[in-house]
């Protein structure tokens, strides 16, 4: 009898949290998943499912299912629910329908029933659905194990009186500083500085931060039920070794996998930057190694780049789910890029309230000069890829961040909400890879900054070899097989846990 004869395919479903930052890993995981003998089934509302699902975008031994929420389409081809009616539906549309998924066979598959729930951990409705059908759950964080562990935190912030019961730090005697009452707690290493109003749940005004804070202490709680919280993290996150560590003992097994969620395979070098790339898979037609968008890309960016001198380009985008930065910020900011004199490319939402204080014919005023393009949405892997790009001018969302990594670009950091302050604390401070603009951001700072990152000589030149050092370890063979084999070990687990009897026969073949 060979071995072969009682291989075990478990049936793992995904569910993500549905914003383009949270799928978009999420799918990258069932493709790691399905690489090792998964049948992986990625489970997103029907407003995510219609712009993804077209194009075979899921991957290779990925299935997309849809999830009905009760959400209706918006106004326009690019408009998404906010985040009251996501959580409403996720908290009161959507469990009936994973529930019917869970107890039926796996969604578009046929095989066996579902071994495994992977749940993001801000969709954490799944998890007292996955409990009360008798599925084990694992979380997954998209994002930084720095970033976690700040969450993490959370009850203990509460109850040494450090942040109040909405989740507002409170002043004491010794210390109103943020950065003080992290470091107090060893949660980041000394290095990182974190402001008191950067913690990742203060979002917008104080009615919000009371509603997010409430959604992240549910979710916390619901967070005890997972057997092990895979992190999209990667080995040499600065501290990452001792949380990892410091997190064993305190409920669920965590696995950084960063690594071998990367495009490429086990044996991809670190990305080449080049021009004349083909052109790029744009909205619902996506091949395997490409980011699933919810959004259509103007497939014009890349012949404008291979125009452009190489390293000469200023990259600018805020991601695709926080808020416009509001209209004074996008004039300083329009007109900081056009006091650079450098090639812009800016993407920036046809929306009313992302463009608000855009000068008026700004965008054909550099357009005209051949200098500038302003897109809807761009191709952003492409985009960082290419040779023509020098800078990133970016709000540092996680995933955005990985991609400048992967591709070697050098950031200029301005942050706005959530996790985005954590990242950009490591872009400018242990990793080294970027400067950070001033919350008051003026016209004179993007100039400056812009000519202070792309500046080929001592500062600029320190930021190249800071950021293609870190793309090395990133990137490296031996980073994507340490991160391979933890995904590995969270297969043999489900597998172990499903199918314990055939398991003992294989370990003895």
């Amino acid at each position: 009898m060979g071995a072969e004869a009682v291989t075990h395919h478990p049936a793992v479903l995904l569910v993500p949290f549905p914003a383009q930052g949270h799928v978009t890993p999420m799918l990258q995981l069932a493709r790691a998943l399905a690489a090792h003998g998964v049948a992986a089934t990625v489970a997103v509302p029907d407003f995510i499912h219609r712009r993804i699902s077209g194009g075979g975008c899921a991957g290779a031994g990925v299935a997309l299912a849809s999830i009905p929420s009760g959400i209706e389409d918006g106004s326009g081809p690019d408009a998404t629910p906010g985040f009251a009616a996501i959580v409403h539906a996720m908290e009161h549309h959507m469990p009936a329908h994973l529930e019917r998924m869970l107890a039926g066979p796996p969604p578009s598959r046929r095989g066996p029933a579902v071994a495994c729930v992977v749940v993001d951990v801000l969709a954490s409705w799944a998890v007292p659905v996955a409990a009360r059908c008798g599925v084990p759950a694992a979380g997954f964080w998209p994002a930084m194990l720095a970033s976690y562990r700040v969450v993490a935190a959370i009850p203990e912030l509460i109850e040494r009186g450090l942040v109040s019961e909405s989740g507002t730090p409170i002043s004491s005697s010794e210390s109103t500083d943020g950065d003080a009452m992290i470091r107090g707690l060893k949660i980041l290493p000394a290095q990182v500085e974190l402001g008191a109003g950067e913690l990742p749940w203060l979002v917008g005004d104080p009615a919000t931060q009371r509603s997010r804070f409430a959604f992240w202490l549910q979710t916390l709680h619901r967070a005890r039920g997972f057997r092990w919280v895979l992190v999209n993290s990667f080995p040499g996150e600065a501290g990452a070794d001792d949380v990892v560590s410091r997190l064993a003992w305190q409920g669920p097994q965590v696995l950084p996998v960063g690594p071998a969620l990367l495009p490429g395979g086990l044996g991809g070098a670190a990305a080449e930057r080049t021009k004349q790339q083909p052109p790029p898979c744009c909205g619902n037609n996506n091949d395997d190694d490409k980011n699933p968008s919810m959004w259509s890309a103007d497939s014009t960016c890349i012949s404008w780049l291979d125009a452009q001198r190489a390293g000469s380009v200023v990259y600018v985008s805020f991601g695709s789910w926080v808020g416009s930065i509001g209209p004074d910020k996008v004039r300083e900011l329009a007109l900081g890029l056009e006091a650079t004199g450098r090639p812009f490319l800016w993407a920036l939402k046809r929306d009313p309230s992302w463009r608000a204080g855009l000068p008026e014919g700004f965008a054909d005023r550099a357009a005209a000069g051949g200098r500038g393009k302003v897109v809807d949405w761009a191709p952003q892997e492409d985009v960082l890829r290419h040779a023509a790009v020098g800078c990133y001018l970016t709000h540092c969302g996680w995933n955005s961040t990985l991609e400048a990594v992967r591709h070697g670009v050098r950031l200029l950091c301005y942050p706005v909400s959530g996790d985005q302050f954590i990242n950009c604390a490591y872009i400018t401070g242990p990793w080294g890879i970027g400067l950070r603009l001033a919350a008051g951001v003026t016209r004179g700072d993007v100039r400056d900054g812009i000519g202070r990152v792309m500046d080929e000589g001592g500062e600029g030149r320190r930021l190249r070899e800071k950021v293609r050092a870190l793309r090395e370890r990133v990137v490296a063979a031996e980073a994507r097989r340490a991160a391979d084999r933890s995904v590995g070990s969270f297969v043999d687990e489900i597998r172990r846990e499903s199918h314990p009897l055939l398991m003992q026969i294989y370990s003895v073949l």
